[in-house]
């Protein structure tokens, strides 16, 4: 595990790789040919990640379709490397998750399952071509060598010969994969294929990287997942602080989204609560020094959309609220990780929760802990960033996606231009 000091943000990045120049990595499929130098892979940090969940019965992959399947699924980099392994997850699977084979490829386009077959490598696990992924465990793959380039797109195909007894995935993905049938790892386009708006199976890419490069997770629910963003745009406010962050210390620091739709502080939602996941989705991430904590709207919300509560009943929630984040400051500074705090944005006006005083009355006073020192490390103010000034318990106009509860992509580029880069780049 790659030694963990300073800050720590939670942000959850997607991060891209270049294409293999001739000779940066080798095609050959034996072990020797894959696995990346003792000099190249000397430290790992995140490039890329995505919070596992199981995933719900309209967001998971058509079962039938997964025997004997191929999947297609391109994320896109943070920070770049001469070396990459990929992290293939079985972690809510009932039962083994055998994966024939894994390739990675630059992607011609995002919206297309077409790749460059001079690009094609077949990874390695344990110097086998197969992996088969005990129930509730995560995979690395060998190293290999293969360089890529900072904020560029990589496309990681999969041979399933079955699928497990419980799909793991992240619905969230606001970019498009692709399945087919049989086993076409390297086939340069897989026609006729299903398009699907998730990723499965897939939770990391590392890259080898300097000793001073380091990660930052965001941590947090759909505002963090990018619900509004644009599908294949790249641009939720990670992804638009993982760009800011490259023109001012060029990989050297990453970004790794791992927010969740619906995620929440103290209860299970559509994924585990927030809690639950610092462990596999902060701590266990590589040369992660930064966290930025963006969770707590989901919970207020839920409290009382499908009735009132008592005043007893909202003091209680604010209170458990502030704990969690007790925890979560106390979790990541045992491992050296420091921790950012964002203020709650407005949700007045939300279709879904339907707020009323009461809820504004505990979101400001989740708000006003959030910003008293001695709480966070430091603070983002995206409830002041974000809010309308003549209607502060509503979001700005320009920046509402249209359901007063989720950022458009204006609203996401602001958030991520308001978060400052000396706190993460050490200058």
């Amino acid at each position: 595990m790659h030694t963990k000091t300073g800050w720590v943000l939670i942000l959850v990045a997607l991060a891209a790789p270049l294409a293999a120049e001739a000779g940066g990595a080798t095609a050959s499929g034996t072990a020797t040919g894959n696995v990346a130098s003792a000099a190249a892979m000397a430290s790992w940090v995140g490039s890329w990640a995505a919070s596992q969940q199981i995933p719900e019965p309209n967001n998971a992959a058509p079962p039938e379709k997964l025997h004997n399947a191929t999947l297609r699924q391109i994320v896109h980099l943070s920070v770049g490397g001469p070396a990459i392994r990929v992290r293939v997850s079985n972690a809510f699977g009932t039962t083994p998750l055998h994966l024939v084979a894994v390739h990675v490829a630059q992607p011609v386009s995002a919206s297309s399952s077409r790749i460059e077959p001079a690009t094609d490598r077949a990874l390695t696990f344990n110097d086998r071509p197969d992996v088969l992924i005990p129930a509730g465990a995560e995979y690395f793959s060998d190293p290999l060598a293969y360089p890529v380039a900072a904020l560029s797109s990589l496309a990681v195909t999969m041979e399933i010969e079955e699928p497990p007894a419980q799909q793991t995935g992240h619905p969230g993905s606001r970019a498009t994969s692709y399945l087919a049938s049989g086993m076409l790892v390297s086939a340069p386009e897989l026609t006729g294929a299903q398009t699907i708006e998730h990723w499965y199976f897939l939770s990391g890419v590392d890259v080898s990287a300097g000793a001073k490069a380091s990660a930052v997770v965001t941590l947090g629910d759909s505002i963090t997942d990018g619900h509004g963003a644009t599908t294949n745009g790249n641009d939720r406010w990670p992804d638009v602080l993982a760009a800011r962050l490259q023109k001012a210390a060029p990989d050297k620091v990453a970004v790794l989204n791992e927010g969740i739709g619906g995620n929440r502080l103290l209860l299970d939602g559509l994924g585990p609560n927030a809690l639950a996941r610092v462990d596999r989705d902060v701590i266990a991430q590589n040369g992660v020094r930064y966290v930025i904590v963006l969770e707590g709207i989901n919970d207020l919300g839920t409290l009382t959309r499908t009735g009132p509560a008592t005043e007893a009943q909202h003091e209680d929630l604010v209170r458990r609220m502030i704990g969690v984040y007790s925890q979560i400051i106390s979790r990541a500074h045992a491992h050296g990780i420091k921790v950012m705090g964002a203020t709650l944005l407005p949700f007045n006006g939300s279709d879904y929760y339907h707020p009323d005083a009461a809820n504004e009355s505990d979101r400001q006073a989740v708000n006003a802990w959030i910003r008293a020192p001695g709480h966070f490390d430091t603070v983002v103010d995206f409830d002041k960033l974000t809010a309308d000034p003549a209607h502060p318990e509503h979001l700005r106009a320009e920046y509402d996606s249209g359901d007063h509860l989720h950022p458009s992509p204006a609203g996401y580029r602001a958030m991520a231009e308001a978060i400052p880069l000396g706190v993460l780049t050490g200058k």
